[in-house]
């Protein structure tokens, strides 16, 4: 029987690179939907991407996708797979820092 399972991934997408300049998003997509097939056990037509993952990769455009994205995968009972993008705090600037010193 399939169990749940819920992990994050950084996929490369630097092989998108290799194709054609005006497909490259596209590929993206078949790389990532493949990459997590093969890692969550299942077909890729079971994987599903969330909006905010598509426009991680379609971002920059047809031309420029990421060169690598980090995710977040999770599997239910059934094998079906929804994907997420995985959010990451983002560094304080010294600045900031510093005037939270002097208040404080």
């Amino acid at each position: 029987m399939v169990e749940e399972i819920e992990r994050i991934y950084t996929v490369p997408l630097a092989d998108a690179y290799a194709t054609v300049r005006g497909k490259r998003s596209i590929r993206a997509v078949k790389i990532l939907k493949s990459f997590l097939a093969r890692h969550m056990k299942t077909e890729e037509e079971r994987v599903k991407l969330g909006a905010e993952v598509n426009s991680a990769v379609w971002a920059r455009g047809i031309k420029k996708p990421p060169r690598k994205i980090k995710v977040k995968a999770k599997r239910d009972a059934k094998g079906l797979v929804s994907v997420s993008l995985v959010e990451e705090p983002k560094p304080e600037k010294a600045e900031e820092k510093k005037q939270d010193e002097k208040k404080g």
